[in-house]
């Protein structure tokens, strides 16, 4: 069955749309199942919370990696090998209830994260220049997306079915994408050339996996521990670093992060990911705490995810206002504006924490920034670095964001563990907490609105993408030429 070639743009975003979806999705849906298992494994709770930890470290650790592979060695290849990992993962979940293997099992499906930053890449090279911007957009905020529906439908399945099925689902839909990518999606002929950088790849996870372990495990490890990890991550980055500018072939080209459009983006981006996660985060458990606190709602989890469920849809809706306005005055303004909304959103939440529908508007208005600044941020990001090494930037970016939201998760913990209130042997956090967390949210998304503004202003379009495009294209077809 052939397809028309003007439908084929649209068919390629659908089939990437529907990957970065179902991943981020994978990463949400054990939310509200952690409750359940202790009881369902037959572990302690610190050892449950290590299906939400390795998921964290193989994400951060494989998505700058599995993005420079793609660069390299094609990013359609890669991409089904990042789908592979997700359906593994799923399978090893769905049939298993021993503690290890979920384990094992989410830790493949975390690696899969990296299908984002790959789709990012992989619609520059093949959309027309008119398309690009929409696109990347709407496949750029997949990651806010997923995490919005996923949930609101974990808590439904939860609640009235086998905790098995939404694993099994993921199996499902990660086969149905397999497909999809190997009939729709062509291999991109854009190639940058030189050898993996295995030296780089080892120490940027080795800093990972410390950095990630002494943020999500402060609260459960000793102080020792947890110092030692850190200082092992301060000690790897000028190593790293100075490795990373003396090979050829580096795993990051750190003259090209350190340009001020990529450094604030990035940075921007880590903020703009704890912020979002924040409003996940206390959004969930603020609906559920009971009434006896006094602003407690005493919801079920149902009703606690589908609190989430209206700022899904307000992304699906806004990522292609996002494209139009980052087409009509550029990423950087959107990104700012956008900013900007999240904080505003934080202040509504000030204010209506104790009714849920205020808490549904607050937590919205949060999801359309985000939905806004997800979109734009990859533009920027495309903007500075050349076209053979947008996957690996995209990877890099998509990470500082996961590491936003790693901080993020220990930080809220931390205020909602501390400052408390307890009643015939109960323990909740007061209303206070909560405040803080939104306070603290709110001035992270300030200041990233701020690094922005350090961004060189410049206006850019789909005609300079095409233009880069073209130019990169015809190095890479002369370096080929000239090496054959």
């Amino acid at each position: 069955m052939s397809v028309r070639p003007a439908a084929r743009p649209r068919l390629i975003l659908a089939a990437l749309a529907s990957c970065g979806v179902l991943v981020s999705v994978s990463q949400t849906i054990v939310v509200p199942l952690l409750p359940e298992l202790p009881g369902i494994t037959h572990s302690p709770v610190s050892d449950v919370s290590w299906l939400i930890t390795v998921t964290l470290l193989t994400g951060a650790v494989f998505t700058p990696l599995l993005g420079r592979a793609g660069d390299m060695y094609g990013k359609r290849r890669v991409l089904l090998i990042a789908l592979g990992s997700m359906v593994i993962g799923s399978l090893l979940c769905a049939s298993s209830s021993d503690l290890t293997v979920l384990i094992v099992g989410r830790a493949f499906q975390g690696a899969a994260v990296a299908v984002v930053p790959l789709g990012i890449s992989i619609l520059r090279d093949e959309l027309p220049p008119s398309r690009v911007i929409p696109s990347i957009a709407l496949m750029s905020s997949t990651l806010g997306v997923g995490a919005a529906f996923g949930i609101p439908a974990a808590t439904l399945v939860v609640q009235y079915s086998n905790w098995h099925t939404m694993f099994w689902i993921c199996v499902g839909i990660g086969l149905f994408d397999v497909l999809l990518v190997l009939l729709i999606v062509p291999e991109s002929a854009v190639r940058t050339s030189g050898r993996f950088d295995v030296p780089g790849a080892l120490g940027l996870s080795a800093f990972l996996v410390c950095l990630l372990l002494a943020v999500s495990k402060s609260s459960t490890w000793s102080t020792t521990t947890i110092v030692a990890l850190y200082a092992v991550a301060v000690l790897l980055v000028p190593l790293w670093g100075i490795f990373e500018l003396r090979t050829r072939s580096p795993l990051v080209d750190l003259r090209v992060s350190a340009r001020p459009a990529v450094l604030f983006t990035n940075l921007g981006a880590l903020l703009i990911g704890f912020s979002f996660y924040a409003n996940s985060l206390s959004t969930a458990q603020l609906v559920q705490e009971p009434t006896w606190t006094g602003y407690g709602l005493g919801a079920s989890i149902v009703v606690s995810g589908l609190c989430l469920l209206p700022g899904g849809v307000a992304m699906v809706l806004l990522s292609p206002v996002s494209a139009r306005i980052s087409s009509a005055r550029g990423p950087r303004f959107t990104l700012i504006i956008a900013s900007i909304l999240m904080a505003a959103g934080y202040v509504v939440r000030l204010f209506t924490s104790s009714n849920i529908a205020g808490i549904v508007i607050g937590a919205t208005v949060v999801s359309a920034g985000t939905a806004v600044a997800y979109s734009a941020l990859p533009a920027l990001i495309m903007h500075a670095v050349p076209v053979t090494e947008t996957a690996a930037a995209n990877g890099l970016n998509t990470l500082m964001r996961t590491i936003g939201s790693a901080i993020c998760s220990t930080i809220v913990a931390t205020v909602l563990a501390s400052v408390t209130i307890a009643k015939d042997g109960q323990v909740a956090p007061v209303l206070s907490a909560y405040l803080i967390v939104f306070v603290i949210a709110g001035v992270a998304a300030v200041v990233a609105a701020g690094l922005v503004t350090l961004i060189p202003a410049r206006r850019q379009t789909p005609v300079h993408l095409e233009a880069t495009a073209k130019a990169s294209a015809s190095t890479t077809a002369s370096t080929t030429a000239s090496t054959t």
